[in-house]
């Protein structure tokens, strides 16, 4: 079996799915819901949190970039 009639029976196969559909939808929602819940509430924007303008940010991660891990907070 060459790795064309593989591709072909994957494809045959999810072409025909009739509850399958409805998991894999089922499944990529709760990811997207994952993903995003994850962001929300584990990745905050703390440049936009704590630095007001643009040219602050720049700079902040300028320095951060520059100065080495040492200095980093936290």
């Amino acid at each position: 079996m060459n790795l064309k009639e593989i591709f072909h029976m994957y494809v045959d196969g999810f072409r025909h799915m009739t509850v399958g559909r409805t998991l894999w939808a089922l499944i990529i929602v709760k990811l997207i819901l994952l993903f995003l819940v994850v962001k929300l509430f584990f990745f905050p924007d703390v440049l936009k949190r704590d630095y007001d303008s643009d040219a602050e940010r720049a700079a902040a991660v300028r320095h951060n970039l520059t100065s080495g891990a040492d200095s980093i907070p936290g």
